[in-house]
């Protein structure tokens, strides 16, 4: 992946963790990997353990962020999510999979950020 790239990515995420923090989501972990690849965003949100799983676009070419989540990426987001709760010592009763997807300027301004809750199922 181009350092571009890389921070777009990373950017995106700062952006979501900070709207995620104003809605009052506790962020538990960053970047969490394991065998199945790489969640974005682990949060404690009321009940609930969040899996945030952040796009980030700064042109339309390719389609908006939200369309960029593929049925095979719903998948692997599905197995992350699984292994993440099947390592906790204390499982979470409940735990759902969002997404948070970002527009973002040619000068780095935030355009557009659509946080959809239970995204993936």
């Amino acid at each position: 992946m181009g350092l571009a790239r890389r921070k777009l990515g990373s950017d995106g995420e700062n952006y979501a963790a900070q709207f995620l923090r104003r809605k009052g989501y506790a962020i538990v972990q960053r970047n969490f990997r394991c065998h199945a690849g790489e969640i974005d965003i682990i949060a404690r949100h009321k009940d609930c353990l969040v899996f945030i799983e952040v796009r980030t676009r700064k042109s339309p070419s390719f389609g908006t962020p939200e369309e960029s989540i593929t049925p095979v990426k719903k998948q692997r987001l599905i197995a992350l999510a699984e292994a993440y709760v099947q390592d906790c010592e204390a499982p979470p009763e409940f735990w759902r999979i969002d997404v948070v997807a970002i527009e973002i300027s040619t000068d780095n301004r935030v355009l557009r950020l659509n946080h959809i809750e239970n995204a993936v199922y």
